[in-house]
């Protein structure tokens, strides 16, 4: 089971940051996967929706820091992600990789002719 947990926001909305798996075969070992939603069931079915099937939210035991908050909330499609670190905790000396956006990491390979 992923790691993960939700923040909600005053405006209503909701933060939800899961560590999972790299959905890419050449991609990093695990990674840290940001969305800004409407509401919990929401922020999941667009994962669902990109490909990521298997993505499930229980508990609450890895919430999203104040700055992840600030990071999603500040980009256009509200759905980031970085590289998760090796132990599965969050420290806040992560600032050295910059957030992505979501299409990079699901994004395949072209065929080179």
């Amino acid at each position: 089971m992923a790691a993960g947990g939700f923040c909600k926001l005053p405006n209503g909305t909701v933060v939800v940051a899961l560590n999972l798996p790299s959905p890419a075969a050449d991609g990093p070992g695990a990674v840290r996967v940001l969305v800004h939603s409407v509401n919990r069931a929401r922020a999941l079915t667009r994962l669902r929706n990109l490909g990521l099937r298997s993505v499930y939210l229980r508990g609450n035991a890895a919430p999203p820091t104040p700055d992840e908050i600030t990071a999603v909330l500040h980009h256009p499609d509200g759905l980031i992600w970085r590289t998760a670190p090796d132990n599965g905790v969050l420290t806040p000396d992560l600032t050295t990789e910059l957030w992505r956006p979501i299409r990079s990491l699901l994004r395949r390979p072209t065929a080179q002719t």
